[in-house]
């Protein structure tokens, strides 16, 4: 064995993987640690799931072991499929041994899964670098530009051409002026009559007019942009309130062109697993026998909420207790130490129905392995309880019940699976009695009770999983049936039948389980809780009413993705309808969108009366697509293999329309292409700007299509990040990146462009004008110092000021009233329109400039009796009012006032009289007589009271338009950031305080689903022995707390209400 990169590796290279190692490529496993060639994998980088998988070794390559001899002579051929990248499907043979065996994806590992609890394996190369799955389902990296680069880059085009037809309007005006005018006195110019030509004088006035007026053409723009942008990165990465103190990381700007597209987002594409919650679940209640435990009441008998204050149960006192778990009612110890027998029963169901591996580590601590992070919950919650569950076997389970070490004969194990919904062990315990312990979902279980099952209690307990469910739990019914001797051996002797035949084996099976769970005896219902991460429900509720829409692709199952829907509020019970679409071929599944429509479209025809309306919204400035949007919550979920056939060509229109309608899109068991894929059909097809957000490898291709991709640092890696623009280590930074960073970026990078084109029309024009007067001889209006300075040093300090610091309202109130955030999505600030204004504003401020002095110094003296009507005395009277101009214009624009903005804009007008005064000095025109001719006319200038008469009227006819348009506005028209503005002003002077409205819990029609997210087979694996072994190494979790406030999202909603209201590695394998 040698040690190698991963870039070396190649097919038919064999591997050797030690535990907790990535796999570099993928591999046909050829041998492992574990008996029987079984390894234990986590694929969380390609589909999300923390849980773990077994794959299993061919039999006759598992014998190789750990022999480097015998691997190093393995000479097998494997043909099998192309690269590709379905995650979940993999055929090939395998021909070793003058014989042939079939694989299938449970003998395959791929590149990204990560190697648990198994000491080493052997896999030889199957697919390595870019034809590996993983790589096969990454998207390529592409170059992306905001819509506002885009829009500059048209824009700038037409400028170019705006600066052609002005050289071609002089340049023919020369003509004509030469010809009518120029001969008149060329005479006293010592030119003979053939030497020059009026075209040709028209040509070259042309090209210098081109030169003279190239300054209207934004070059320094672009220079201008990226030093805003990059000041706007360094205030995300700077920002303490987007600093997560638990990983100590910080929110990253990993790119530092697209900041002002953060204030535009339409559709937000969401991760599930690690993004939005932490997948880490908890047992928070349960119900037995009709009685609730898990809750906290007062001493009137009120229900009140469990705070940081409450101590929970002490499970100290217990040596095998998982310190982690808490539990707050007293009451269900007090039950367990009286001997409820139903109590006893349902924890025994707890200890006894599952498929979790017990371990110890080295210090000698019972560690659990979970295939499913919910069983696990529930056999902490039983541990911790007193039914501790030591040990199994293929033939027994051991569990500690109170003290006493009890075994019980494993009997039969009928496994989970997406149909059934439920799972059940078949047991003997030591008195000889036979009992089938069933858990699942209680849609499905309920059906399945007996008779004799006391309504009240099936009344209660179905109150109870209502409640359960609308506080966004997982939950599952319990139930348990005592079985007959000669039954039992009659039904396990037609199940092994079953399981001999060749036909038809699975439905024979299928029917057998169905008989014999049946008759079942209710005992009660557990509740998980899939910890959120913290401030999801707050984030997800703010970015709805900022008229984002948030889509969930996960990798997970549908179920588990419906119920995380319902704990973030983005599926409520409140929806007019929620669509599911499961079709198993493109046919069944444009079946399933067409009936989807019509139940749409039919049942907003129905209800006309007002509540539900159909209606026509024209989207502005986003190419004007008027679309049909339908009034009313609808919600569509739909998994992966359907998804295949709704992104085909002819169908792709019809879900995209009915996803667009819908207020939530949920997509289950989708792989990371598939999330590309969805992506792109939104980007492409709607013009809308769009965020991908996820924490694993499984979401890179995801964030390389979106507009905007951010990293979630999670449990994850790191692969997400190093793919993203933005990177933090919470989803609820989410809400702070777009509303506060994104749409200040925005709100800045509009105000900047519509200043600076102005500023630029402002100061070319003036030459056009004065063209008419100098018989377009291409003469400058102004010193050209002046022209090289103006755009350098007195304009561009003041402008990135504004373009850098700008802010309408503070960031508490942009987080308090997300409506804030719609002009952005709207592209109201800086569009076409916009660029038009600021185009008439500056050929206006231009001609006031030229105009007024022009008329001013036409044939007048100057106070000393002396003639100031010299083009020099010009030329400084009209820079002086362009300085000032344009100063007192950003004055005006500047919303938020810094130390900083107040030296760059005063300064730059101090910055010049001080340039101004010095090229104008007779020191400078000694040293440099050719280049500073202007000598002393700034002091003769500048000193006359008419000159700077002059520069204040011209300084008010710029000016007074704009303040009182704005002033009209403002007042008849005002905006929602107006209004508040006036409103933050108010509330400097006194702030009331705040009222917190206690927190209040709403009962739930729905039924959460089945809470499992494994795979069907594990049991028969437990059954069969293959999984067992001595030891293991240890493994460690790490549990989070939520932090969850209903009553925040209530006084987000109402603040909102009101306000609209009152203002109207380096990786290496051993190879």
């Amino acid at each position: 064995l040698q040690n190698e990169k991963w870039m070396n590796v190649k097919v038919g290279d064999i591997i050797k993987l030690e535990n907790n190692q990535f796999v570099a490529a993928d591999l046909l496993l050829l041998s492992s640690s574990e008996p029987h060639g079984l390894c234990y994998i986590e694929t969380a980088e390609l589909d999300g799931e923390t849980n773990l998988k077994v794959r299993h070794a061919l039999s006759v390559t598992s014998e190789l072991g750990g022999d480097m001899n015998r691997l190093a002579r393995f000479d097998g051929i494997v043909v099998c499929e192309a690269p590709n990248n379905k995650l979940d499907k993999f055929t090939g043979v395998l021909s070793w041994k003058d014989s042939k065996h079939s694989l299938n994806n449970e003998k395959i590992i791929l590149r990204g899964c990560v190697l648990r609890n198994t000491s080493w394996c052997f896999g030889m190369v199957i697919f390595a670098g870019p034809d590996t799955k993983l790589m096969q389902n990454s998207g390529k990296t592409k170059f992306k530009r905001t819509s506002i680069d885009r829009l500059m880059n048209t824009l700038v085009l037409w400028i170019f051409g705006f600066l052609v037809c002005l050289g071609i309007i002089l340049g023919i005006a020369n003509s004509i002026w030469e010809n009518q005018v120029g001969d008149q006195f060329r005479t006293f110019l010592f030119w003979n009559e053939g030497e020059k030509s009026s075209v040709f004088s028209g040509f070259l006035t042309f090209w210098s007019y081109i030169i003279i007026l190239n300054t209207v053409v934004p070059i320094s723009l672009y220079v201008s942009m990226e030093v805003i942008r990059l000041g706007h990165s360094y205030f995300i990465n700077w920002d303490r309130k987007m600093y997560y103190y638990g990983t100590a990381t910080a929110a990253e700007a990993r790119t530092t062109t697209l900041n002002e597209e953060l204030g535009q987002i339409e559709y937000v594409f969401s991760d599930k697993t690690g993004t939005l919650t932490q997948n880490i679940m908890t047992f928070k209640k349960c119900s037995i026998n009709g009685r609730i435990y898990g809750e906290i009441h007062d001493d009137l008998g009120q229900k009140t909420e469990i705070t940081k204050k409450k101590e929970p149960v002490d499970f100290s006192v217990k040596s095998q207790a998982d310190r982690t778990f808490q539990f707050f009612d007293q009451s269900l110890m007090e039950s367990i130490k009286l001997g409820d027998p139903k109590v006893h029963e349902f924890l025994r169901l707890l200890a006894l129905c599952h498929t979790v591996m017990p371990e110890e580590n080295s210090a000698g601590q019972l560690i659990y392995q979970v295939q499913s992070p919910d069983e696990g919950a529930l056999v902490t919650a039983a541990r911790n309880l007193g039914f501790i569950f030591k040990s199994r076997t293929p033939e027994t389970i051991t569990i500690e019940e109170l003290g006493t070490l009890v075994t019980y004969q494993l009997l039969a194990f009928l496994d989970f699976n997406n149909i059934r919904k439920r799972m059940s062990v078949i047991v003997r315990n030591p008195e000889g009695q036979i009992k089938l312990y069933s858990k699942g979902a209680d849609t499905v279980l309920f059906e399945k009770l007996h008779s004799s099952n006391e309504e009240d209690l099936l009344s209660l307990t179905s109150d109870h999983l209502s409640e359960f469910a609308g506080e966004g739990l997982r939950t599952l019914a319990i139930a348990y049936r005592d079985l007959d001797d000669k039954y039992f051996k009659e039904w396990h002797k037609m199940l092994e039948d079953a399981n001999a035949a060749i036909d038809e084996r699975d439905e024979r099976i299928a029917e057998l389980y169905e008989e014999i769970e049946r008759d079942l005896m209710l005992l009660g219902a557990t509740a998980v809780e899939d910890k959120l991460q913290e401030g999801v429900i707050e984030t997800v509720t703010s970015l709805s009413l900022a008229n984002i829409k948030i889509w969930v692709l996960t990798g997970d199952k549908q179920e588990t993705a419906i119920n995380i829907g319902y704990a973030c509020n983005m599926l409520t019970d409140d929806m007019n309808d929620m669509f599911v679409i499961a079709g198993n071929n493109a046919v069944e599944v444009r079946e399933e969108l067409r009936k989807a429509k019509e139940s749409l479209f039919g049942q907003n025809r129905s209800f006309s009366n007002g509540h539900i309306v159909c209606e026509k919204k024209q989207q502005l400035e986003l190419d004007s697509v008027v679309e049909e949007t339908v009034t009313g919550d609808y919600a569509l979920i739909i998994n992966g293999h359907s998804l295949a056939y709704a992104l085909e060509s002819d169908v792709k229109n019809d879900f995209l329309e009915l996803a667009c309608m819908c207020k939530t899109v949920v997509c289950c068991r989708v792989t990371p292409l598939q999330k590309a894929q969805v992506v792109e059909l939104v980007k492409n097809h709607r013009n809308a700007v769009t965020l991908a957000i996820g924490d694993g490898a499984n979401d890179v291709s995801m964030i390389k299509s979106a507009h905007i991709g951010v990293g979630i640092s999670g449990q994850e890696g790191l692969q997400a990040v190093l793919a993203s623009d933005f990177s933090f280590a919470q989803f609820r930074y989410l809400q702070r990146l777009l509303l506060v960073h994104g749409r200040w970026s925005y709100f800045r990078m509009c105000k900047f462009l519509c200043y600076f084109f102005y500023k630029n029309f402002a100061f070319t024009l003036v030459h056009f004008w004065f063209g008419f007067f100098c018989g377009f001889s291409a003469q400058t209006v102004y010193d050209q110092w002046f022209i090289t300075l103006f755009n350098i040093v007195y304009t561009s300090l003041p402008v990135l000021a504004m373009g850098i610091f700008d802010q309408d309202v503070n960031d508490q109130n942009s987080m308090d009233h997300p409506q804030l955030y719609q002009p952005g999505q709207l592209n109201l600030l800086f569009n076409k329109h916009k660029f038009f204004t600021c185009m008439v504003h500056g050929i206006y401020t231009s001609l006031a400039l030229f105009i007024i002095p022009y008329g001013a110094f036409y044939n007048v003296a100057g106070e000393d009796g002396q003639h100031i009507a010299d083009y020099q005395s010009f030329a400084v009277t009209m820079a002086t009012s362009l300085v000032i101009v344009v100063s007192v214009q950003i004055a005006l624009d500047t919303s938020y006032w810094t130390v900083i903005n107040h030296v760059f804009i005063w300064g730059s007008i101090a910055t010049y009289f001080c340039i101004l005064f010095t090229m104008h000095s007779n020191d400078i025109f000694s040293t440099f007589p050719s280049q500073f001719p202007f000598v002393g006319n700034a002091l003769h200038s500048l000193t006359q009271k008419c000159v700077w008469l002059v520069i204040l009227l011209t300084t008010v006819a710029s000016v007074m338009p704009v303040v009182a348009f704005r002033f009209l506005r403002v007042d008849l028209y005002p905006t929602l950031s107006d209004q508040i503005r006036q409103w933050q002003k108010a509330q400097k002077k006194a702030r009331p305080p705040r009222s917190r409205r206690p927190q209040t819990r709403r009962s739930s029609s729905r039924r959460s689903g089945y809470a499992f997210a494994h795979q069907e087979g594990y049991g028969e694996l437990i059954t069969s022995g293959k999984n067992m072994r001595a030891k293991n190494p240890p493994t460690s979790g790490l549990e989070k707390t939520l932090y969850n406030s209903t009553s925040w999202i209530e006084n987000l909603c109402k603040k909102t209400t009101d306000t609209v209201n009152s203002f109207s590695q380096d990786k290496t394998v051993k190879l």
